[in-house]
């Protein structure tokens, strides 16, 4: 990533047990991550548990979360948590 980050991904299954990664993006790619994910048909949702299929509107920002191959909870949102 540009900022020096480095992000590796193992191939599904994993012998991992399930993980929550947040991640804390602007508005812009929010917008673009989200429009792909509906491009692509990929579940997300508004909550960790998985009951909400809709963005989060809290903290005055968005968030939504996404399963990756490994069976992780991914989150994405604007905003960081208060």
């Amino acid at each position: 990533m540009s900022n020096g980050v480095l992000l590796q991904f193992a191939k599904a299954p994993t012998t991992f047990d399930s993980l929550h990664f947040a991640f804390l993006v602007d508005d812009e790619h929010f917008d673009r991550s989200l429009a792909a994910l509906v491009e692509s048909r990929t579940e997300y949702w508004g909550d960790p548990q998985r009951s909400h299929n809709e963005i989060r509107h809290e903290d005055g920002g968005r968030a939504l979360y996404v399963l990756d191959p490994g069976g992780h909870l991914v989150e994405l949102l604007t905003r960081p948590y208060v």
